[in-house]
């Protein structure tokens, strides 16, 4: 379970850097989209926190909230395993363009849900 709380707690500290300086922001996404280890490294983080988020739903105090969202985490690392390096490189530097504006309000969105996370973790 301290996985999930790790996850809760990266989650808000992210979510405090959206809120701060979204520009900033979406200037570190598109720096990360450029690196060699981007795609790799977002496929498998979504696959060991989906699966962990799955195994250890039961304990939670939301099981099928936290199982719904370590599946999603498969599936969209599914996904873009399927979709490959160039197209999700691409996809992230058009969305970290696109959307710095709405940086900000998703923000707040993200941390009370980072902080959701935490909570049904302890």
């Amino acid at each position: 379970m301290i996985f999930i709380i790790i996850f809760g707690l990266t989650m808000i500290a992210l979510s405090v850097l959206m809120i701060i300086n979204p520009q900033a922001f979406s200037d570190s996404i598109i720096k990360f989209s450029q690196q060699r280890y981007f795609h790799a490294f977002e496929i498998m983080s979504r696959l060991c926190f989906g699966g962990i988020f799955i195994y250890y739903s039961a304990l939670t105090s939301a099981p099928t909230i936290n199982a719904a969202l370590g599946y999603l985490m498969i599936f969209a690392a599914i996904f873009l395993l399927v979709i490959g390096a160039k197209k999700h490189r691409k996809f992230a530097l058009w969305s970290a363009q696109k959307f710095s504006a709405m940086f900000r309000f998703c923000g707040v969105f993200s941390f009370i849900f980072g902080g959701y996370i935490v909570y049904t973790a302890i």
